[in-house]
């Protein structure tokens, strides 16, 4: 799943739980909810990959700055621990690119790489979570308390 989409769920996460240590560990398991969907993935190259990875970590450091902006601010650093929550679990691509480890533990390791089950043909799957994601995201973090 795209990065985009976990920040987005996260942001969900965080304007729901209202609460910064919930939200931050719900996102860490929302994470693993969502790669177990099947999705877009399976790229072709490295260099596919990263122009793909690039992109989406640069739309996900915007959905993160315009949804903690809009949070209103009893909320915001839970809405913002929500989606540092989710996106988490993925610090492992950068550190692998660029280190040649992972942070994570070898167990955490498999078990993020068999939930997962990519084909270049779902981009569909991406495009219609961002969407409904972001609408709900949106929806959550202003609508008023009950």
């Amino acid at each position: 799943m795209l990065l985009t989409n976990h920040v987005l769920s996260g942001a969900v996460i965080g304007a729901l739980a209202r609460r910064p240590a919930p939200a931050f560990a719900v996102g860490i398991a929302s994470h693993f909810v969502l790669d177990a969907i099947p999705h877009w993935g399976d790229w072709e190259s490295k260099r596919r990959f990263l122009d793909v990875a690039v992109r989406d970590g640069l739309a996900s450091l915007a959905a993160m700055g315009v949804l903690t902006a809009a949070a209103p601010a009893e909320r915001r650093l839970a809405v913002l621990a929500g989606m540092a929550g989710a996106a988490l679990p993925d610090a492992d691509k950068p550190t692998m690119l660029w280190f040649g480890w992972s942070p994570w533990p070898p167990a955490v390791n498999r078990f993020h790489t068999a939930i997962q089950h990519e084909s270049r043909r779902r981009a569909y799957v991406e495009v219609l979570a961002a969407s409904v994601l972001a609408a709900a995201a949106l929806i959550a973090i202003r609508r008023r308390p009950a």
